[in-house]
């Protein structure tokens, strides 16, 4: 635990950021496992297509609609479960112009259809429903419908829901590990206001009574979490930038009372990171859907080609650097680390919520390597090591799969500095980059698993990483390099978890330098220089560890 409370309050920042954290002791309920588990009546069918088509009643709060389910069998079945929250109303569910009997348990909804459908078929339903969606009491980290008026009194009004649950506002089938191929929004809002989806705006109708419709297409696969909406009295301009795969066409969406300062702020940032993502990573997976960049009324959220963006316009996070070091200060975090999502979270997804660590992790080193871009090495390291001072080591980074539970917000800090230790290993930069880039490539537009991520690493760095990777992500505790210093002799172990750990890692063993050594859970013992003691012996903090004078 920390000792003060202001770096309790930068842990807890950092933990909370976009991720709904649950209590460690909290038991696992038939809700959750509706929710977490890939039973039959999911796996049976794959989503190719959403159509959501609703309409915001911003005075009464309240939503009504349908969503178009169109699938493919992978399995004969006569029965599926999709998922809505239970205090929203299912109307009806339509088949083939007929209706389907269902039932309901929690939140989730379970159709029987007139026939087997037939594996390999492709087919559609239609979920008709209304009612007035959970309002999130602190958006990002609740989930819900968020609310609120801009300086000038309009309406200003969006949701966010990660982890908590796109099915708290429409329905859908709520796993991450079945993304829609393509998808077509269409949200129906008063004429006086304007609205903001993911993807391209196809067309708006006007209705007639007072709404306007507006038709936004996602043209690529889409995690359910990430579909999302912004309405109120916006400006807009467009702007374009010459990336890898050709001309990325950007646009900015800020409220009309904030737009004199939103221009400048985020032509600041918004180029040189994706610059330095498209390098890191290779190119920006979305240029089909563009890339905007939409002020919100909350902080922060990856929401696919249309990033939420809620930071105030001020420098760092909320006007703070969660590293300590001052190289915060010198960008917007929300731009940053949100827009650095596209990559780890929404082009590569995890398919269960207790794997997170690989959108929250490789984001939060996104944001080392925007340092390195724009400063240099030497700042980029001195960023990632002011991260360990927001890691708590309470519970493990992966969390319980099958019951929609995430792991530690270490997730963030500790996944960054276990991906920093791995490049240390590497120890080359060139296939550091490579490695970043393939995984960005041979997992384009897919949802993985730890394992999958893991295995890759390893295989391309031709290193033995998995007992590193299950320390830090499986267990709460980081390695300990127990040692002793007597008559110019360093005796060194290390104290883990994970039997047979071996990660090699520099010391100091002689002054003003490290030397990689290769510890083992045995005894190992090495010659030093005499200006070494038990006083000043120390660890290369790029290595994120705990040093401990032996007490045998």
């Amino acid at each position: 635990m920390k000792k003060t409370l202001i770096l309790f309050i930068l842990a807890l920042s950092i933990s909370s950021l976009n991720a709904q954290m649950l209590g460690k002791n909290q038991v696992n309920s038939r809700a959750d496992s509706l929710r977490g588990t890939l039973t039959p009546l999911r796996t049976c069918y794959d989503i190719n297509y959403y159509h959501l088509d609703v309409k915001i009643n911003i005075d009464e709060k309240s939503i009504s609609g349908s969503n178009e389910f169109v699938f493919t069998a992978t399995q004969n079945f006569n029965k599926l479960q999709f998922d809505l929250f239970s205090n929203l109303k299912v109307e009806k569910v339509v088949y083939k112009g007929a209706e389907l009997p269902y039932t309901r348990e929690y939140n989730a909804v379970f159709v029987t259809f007139p026939k087997a459908v037939k594996k390999g078929s492709r087919d559609k339903f239609t979920v008709f429903y209304s009612g007035t969606p959970v309002i999130a009491k602190n958006p990002p980290w609740d989930g819900g419908f968020i609310f609120k008026k801009d300086a000038a009194g309009n309406p200003w009004v969006s949701v966010a829901c990660q982890g908590f649950g796109a099915s708290c506002w429409w329905p859908n089938k709520d796993h991450q590990s079945d993304e829609v191929d393509s998808m077509l929004i269409s949200i129906s809002v008063p004429k006086t206001l304007q609205e903001i989806s993911n993807g391209r705006l196809r067309k708006t109708v006007d209705q007639p009574d007072g709404y306007k419709q507006y038709n936004w297409f996602v043209s690529n696969p889409i995690n359910n979490y990430d579909v999302s909406f912004y309405i109120g009295k916006y400006s807009h301009w467009k702007d374009s930038y010459n990336g890898e795969n050709g001309k990325l066409t950007i646009d900015y969406w800020s409220l009309q009372t904030d737009s004199a300062k939103a221009r400048p702020h985020w032509d600041a940032d918004v180029k040189p990171m994706l610059k330095s993502f498209e390098h890191w990573f290779g190119p920006y997976p979305w240029y089909k859907d563009g890339y905007k960049l939409v002020q919100a009324p909350h902080l922060g959220m990856e929401h696919q080609s249309a990033v939420a963006y809620g930071n105030k316009f001020m420098k760092g996070y909320l006007g703070r650097d969660l590293s300590g070091t001052g190289h915060g200060l010198k960008w917007d975090f929300i731009t940053v680390h949100e827009s650095g999502h596209e990559w780890f979270g929404n082009n590569i997804t995890a398919k269960d919520i207790g794997d997170m660590w690989l959108h929250e992790g490789f984001t939060n080193y996104s944001e080392v390597l925007f340092v390195e871009s724009t400063e240099n090495k030497a700042a980029a390291n001195e960023y990632v090591i002011g991260l360990q001072k927001g890691i708590r080591n309470d519970v493990p980074v992966i969390g319980p799969y099958g019951v929609n539970r995430e792991g530690s917000g270490d997730m963030y800090p500790k996944g960054a500095n276990l991906i920093s230790i791995i490049r240390q290993l590497i120890n080359n930069d060139i296939k550091f980059r490579e490695i970043l880039r393939g995984l960005n490539k041979t997992f384009y537009h897919k949802t993985v698993t730890t394992a999958e991520v893991e295995n890759y690493i390893s295989k391309q760095s031709g290193l033995k990483l998995d007992k590193i990777f299950d320390q830090y992500l499986r267990y709460a505790k980081i390695p300990v390099l127990d040692y002793k210093i007597s008559n110019g002799t360093l005796s060194y172990r290390w104290i883990t978890d994970v039997k047979g750990f071996d990660m090699p890692v520099r010391v100091s063993l002689k002054a003003d330098s490290y030397t990689l050594i290769k510890p083992t859970n045995d005894w190992k013992t090495i010659k030093i220089d005499s200006s070494i003691t038990v006083a000043n012996f120390k660890n290369d903090p790029l290595f994120y560890i705990k040093l401990q004078k032996s007490q045998d």
